[in-house]
């Protein structure tokens, strides 16, 4: 049965810059990238080696220890280079890129006549495992588990985010098919999450085989960890498994012609972008593509992903990440203010604010900001100040659940809700800390020693 839910708790951070409804194709890059980083916990084994020919679809590493998961290449061409970090840690498996793309044509089956098994084993072939990630934990999902629900947001709250609406318009067929993939792979619901007060489009309104939930309120309404504790909260012991909308749609590509199609839009969102509109590229692409002559070439911050949980980037020598659907170009915060004016003992009238510091908490929602990257300030004594309460809509303490992961207290964890959470849920706690603590880091922490010690 559906649920409508509504979240009070968060703040919506209303930035300028959003990207115009406007579908391009970017240029085509001459080289791909596979990276491991981008799979949280992953050690690759390489299959493919330098010089080696591969098409769009060929394994190129497994996981190491869970080597039934394989990690395909986006396009076809030649392996150019494997990139190493510390103690030979593999960062980047570079390709460079064919003209025209080849793909590995595997034969599939009906999707209607798919038995579990089978689902399980075209996305573990094809490479598209890698698209499931799971809660607890927030890595890839694991092949040996039988998760009771899988959850998809059909919408993203985080500033600046793009329209999904707008991105799945005219894949119906696909979504639908990777709906009915998915439906295979538990015996519990597909919950398909879609904002209660707009009406949403085709793709997602008409699914068959999901059960579809409205969920109304601020950021983090999008996320996709909210939405379980709201709709069907993890204990321990039990595995929930979310799939962004857009590789729903991949899947289903894959279902339908047994080709690794990894094509996707990603928007590209920021005042420091001169052209933000929704380029069509190929995962893993060279960020170049899309960043060059669209964007300020002075003191812009490049983010792969939103700004509150993206990463920073260089325009050049940079890969578009795996699960990475925006790209943020935000003014850097390198220069003086000047405190009368801009600083401490300004009126504020220009400065977004989560508290009622400044006189802007009176003004329309409707007023945008202009925001750059300065943090205001240092790391400082962690103080229990309600800001993160405010902002948190779980029923979880995370104040406390943070101070448990510091000192390493698993069992003062596994109580907290550690189960529940995932870096990208304490994103706003960041953002609003006067403390200026580092909250998504230290989750990963407590993630990581959780899967160490409890899994």
């Amino acid at each position: 049965m559906s649920k409508t839910i509504k979240i009070r708790k968060g703040l919506d951070i209303r930035l300028k810059g959003e990207a115009e409804k406007v579908k391009v194709d970017a240029p085509v890059a001459k080289t791909y990238a596979i990276k491991p980083t981008d799979f949280h916990g992953l050690i690759p084994k390489m299959i493919k080696k330098v010089g080696e020919e591969v098409k769009a679809g060929t394994p190129i590493f497994f996981d190491k220890y869970r080597d039934q998961i394989q990690y395909v290449s986006p396009v076809s061409g030649t392996v150019k280079e494997v990139k190493r970090g510390a103690k030979r840690k593999i960062l980047e498996v570079i390709i460079e890129a064919d003209a025209t793309i080849a793909y590995e044509k595997a034969e599939v089956k009906p999707v209607d006549s798919l038995s579990k098994d089978d689902a399980k084993e075209m996305l573990l072939k094809g490479g598209l495992w890698p698209m499931l990630k799971m809660r607890p934990l927030d890595i890839v999902a694991d092949p040996k588990d039988e998760p009771k629900a899988i959850f998809i947001s059909g919408f993203d709250s985080h500033p600046l985010a793009p329209d999904y609406d707008y991105l799945m318009h005219g894949n119906d067929a696909a979504f639908q098919a990777g709906i009915s993939v998915l439906s295979k792979l538990t015996t519990g619901k597909v919950n398909l999450q879609l904002r209660g007060k707009t009406p949403a489009d085709k793709a997602f309104s008409a699914v068959k085989g999901a059960t579809i939930n409205k969920v109304n309120g601020v950021h983090p309404a999008g996320n996709v960890g909210v939405q379980i504790h709201h709709i069907n909260p993890i204990s321990k012991g039990e595995v929930v498994w979310v799939v962004n909308a857009q590789d729903v749609a991949i899947i289903g590509k894959y279902a339908m012609t047994g080709e690794y199609d990894a094509t996707k839009y990603v928007a590209l969102t920021g005042t420091g972008a001169t052209n933000r509109k929704y380029y069509k590229t190929i995962i893993g692409a060279e960020l170049s593509t899309i960043f060059n002559g669209n964007v300020k070439t002075e003191d812009t911050r490049l983010i792969s992903g939103n700004p509150l949980t993206g990463v920073k980037v260089e325009a050049a020598d940079s890969y578009l990440g795996f699960y990475d659907y925006q790209l943020t170009a935000l003014p850097e915060g390198n220069r003086y203010k000047f405190f009368l004016t801009e600083g401490w003992l300004g009126l504020g009238f220009s400065k977004f604010s989560a508290s009622r510091a400044y006189p802007t908490w009176i003004m329309p929602k409707s007023k945008r900001y202009d925001l750059d990257t300065n943090l205001n300030g240092e790391e400082r004594a962690f103080v229990v100040s309600e800001q993160y309460e405010k902002v948190f809509p779980m029923d979880v303490y995370p104040v406390h659940l943070l101070k448990s992961i510091i000192v390493n207290d698993i069992d003062a964890m596994e109580s907290l809700g550690i189960y529940e959470v995932a870096p990208e849920d304490f994103a706003l706690c960041e953002f609003v800390c006067t403390s200026k603590i580092e909250s998504q880091s230290i989750v990963r922490k407590g993630l990581d020693v959780i899967r160490e010690e409890c899994m």
